[in-house]
């Protein structure tokens, strides 16, 4: 039997960064937060920080890499809740060797794209079930404006000069994901969105983002909170939409 009338929430990568910042806020909306990590020591001290401070918050372990993991998160999210509402797919990574395409290492290339997309596919599926169990399912894709097609292929756009392969090749298929599970969950009322937290600083990039974690989360709890009438298929900053 599930053990609360709240609504539940499963946010992947959510130890530190722009992950915890969304977890802490969903948290202190009301909702039962799991705080995906694949390190348990991080993961529990994340949420025992969130649990000071009165916030229903959990530690369930998370491994992208790690399939086992995702089936026996599945089983105990359904035992101890029956259901899930919410998941905000934000665990990613980059790679210094990652580089413009004549340069970049392929092995680089495939384990970003093992974590951001192939990862977040195989989390995706692995909680589809109890998502269809929510009377309001909510799937939210932490992606990246590098991912955008139309904006790579704008010289005046202000990161033209940031060629990363892997990392931009990645969110650029997290994207098409985003659409395609959109349209084939439509009628189940799973509303499915792709964000961009925009340049926020972080361990991904060094602590060289402009944003504060509130502003790059704030995309990424919009659309995980996101009324029957919202978007879905959608790419969106917390401001606007954006061209795929």
């Amino acid at each position: 039997m599930p053990t609360t009338d709240k609504r539940v929430a499963l946010v992947t990568g959510a130890n530190k960064g722009i992950g915890n910042e969304v977890a802490r806020e969903l948290a202190q909306r009301g909702l039962t937060v799991l705080l995906g990590a694949r390190d348990a020591a991080l993961g529990e001290a994340a949420a025992a920080a969130l649990q000071s401070l009165g916030l229903d918050a959990r530690f369930i372990e998370i491994d992208l890499g790690g399939p086992s993991t995702l089936t026996a998160a599945a089983e105990r999210i359904d035992a101890e809740f029956a259901r899930l509402d919410v998941l905000v797919n934000n665990a990613g990574i980059s790679d210094a060797r990652d580089a413009a395409p004549s340069e970049a290492s392929i092995e680089a290339v495939r384990r970003i794209f093992d974590t951001n997309f192939f990862g977040t596919l195989a989390v995706t599926q692995a909680m589809l079930p109890l998502l269809r169990r929510s009377s309001a399912g909510r799937i939210v894709n932490v992606s990246s404006e590098l991912g955008s097609l139309t904006m790579n292929s704008d010289p005046q756009w202000k990161y033209a000069a940031y060629k990363f392969l892997g990392y931009s090749a990645s969110k650029a298929a997290l994207n098409m994901l985003t659409v395609q599970l959109a349209a084939e969950l439509q009628e189940a009322g799973i509303k499915v969105n792709a964000v961009n937290p925009g340049f926020t600083a972080t361990d991904l990039n060094h602590h060289q983002g402009t944003q504060t974690l509130a502003e790059g989360a704030a995309a990424a709890l919009h659309y995980a909170l996101i009324g029957n009438d919202g978007a879905s298929g959608g790419f969106f900053s917390a401001d606007a939409p954006l061209a795929w």
